[in-house]
């Protein structure tokens, strides 16, 4: 059955559909890592979003159920130049399969060059994936905020039974960043973002791990007095949102980016040592860096390609964040040391109150 993706400027790109019968709307992002599709479609920072691979042929390899970041597919829709339909490796799972079962359409054949082009040139935009080449009755706006359903507190979940013990800011985590914190023998409590101060208190956590997740920092600000509190208070480390979000929280303010970063392999620079290393990044925000001298924040990431801010420390407090991906999933494993950097945050303050 053929199907085609219409984008919110008028043009259309046609291929073959690939599971259920139905139509949707999203943002068109696209990835340029040349593998990582199972760790992509289920990262929560692709929520709702329309995902273009720019690698010709996708699926390869299936999907392995140790590779998957969340609980289901989080994208909305997939595009792709080829999918794969031959022999995998046993025990994984087609990605037609895969996305058939989770409801979630895929579009092979399509121009995919031409689309990332057209969305590099202007901008991403919303865009409408559809069966039999049927058109959009009415454009909906971008889905830029996901929290609003969920200010119910939920229930703390703890793993792992070692030390120190991590609060886990649950903005939609990826399982791999949970994983590199278990294997540094952490105690973890996953805590909903909307977790009060007296009940974080009595967890008696040793710092605070800000999550990625999907969106506009912004849909957050009512909470950001107090993720200023418990930064202030906790060693922190955030990544991809959990970094807007800290930053947002001492008075920085953040901008969309044209179309975003989004693959494996976006080089950035250590501005305290000089070292450029490979990192892995999918986000549509940035830290605008004109808005830090409001801030105590000092820089120290930053993009080699458009000179964007990466990454951010307190002078006076054990505070780092990141925008790129630390834990890779997929992509490099050059920046997995931060890490380390953030338990030693934790332990030299521990240290301080001992000899106090």
């Amino acid at each position: 059955m053929s199907g085609m993706l219409t984008l919110s400027n008028g043009q259309t790109f046609t291929g073959h559909w690939h599971g259920i019968d139905t139509e949707i709307q999203g943002e068109v992002v696209f990835y340029t890592g040349m593998t990582g599709y199972e760790e992509v479609l289920t990262d929560p920072s692709y929520k709702s979003q329309i995902v273009v691979f720019s690698y010709p042929l996708i699926g390869q390899y299936g999907i392995q159920a140790k590779h998957i970041q969340s609980k289901k597919i989080q994208a909305a829709g997939i595009v792709v130049a080829e999918l794969y339909e031959g022999p995998i490796e046993k025990g994984a799972m087609a990605l037609a399969e895969f996305a058939k079962r989770a409801g979630v359409p895929i579009l092979s054949g399509a121009d995919t060059r031409s689309i990332i082009k057209m969305v590099r040139e202007a901008g991403t935009m919303q865009s409408h994936l559809s069966p039999a080449g049927a058109l959009p009755d009415v454009w909906k706006p971008i889905q830029t905020q996901f929290f609003a359903d969920e200010q119910k507190q939920q229930e703390v979940v703890q793993s792992g039974e070692g030390h120190p013990h991590i609060g886990l800011i649950d903005f939609h985590y990826k399982s791999s960043i949970l994983e590199e914190l278990l294997q540094r023998n952490c105690k973890v409590s996953i805590l909903p973002h909307t977790i009060s101060t007296e009940k974080l208190d009595a967890l008696q956590v040793d710092g605070l791990l800000f999550s990625n997740g999907p969106g506009d920092p912004a849909a957050l600000e009512a909470l950001f007095p107090v993720y200023r509190d418990w930064a202030e208070r906790y060693p922190s480390f955030g990544i991809c949102l959990g970094h807007q979000v800290l930053a947002s929280a001492f008075g920085a303010k953040t901008a969309k980016l044209p179309y975003g970063h989004r693959g494996a392999n976006h080089p950035v620079m250590n501005l305290k040592t000089g070292q450029v290393s490979m990192s892995s990044q999918n986000h549509s925000y940035v830290v605008e860096e004109a808005s830090l001298g409001q801030t105590p924040l000092a820089v120290l990431y930053t993009n080699v390609n458009d000179s964007s801010i990466e990454g951010l420390y307190h002078p006076a407090l054990p505070l780092m964040t990141v925008q790129f991906h630390p834990e890779a999933a997929p992509g490099p494993a050059e920046h997995l040391e931060l890490f380390d950097q953030f338990i030693l945050a934790i332990q030299q303050k521990k240290k301080v109150k001992i000899h106090a």
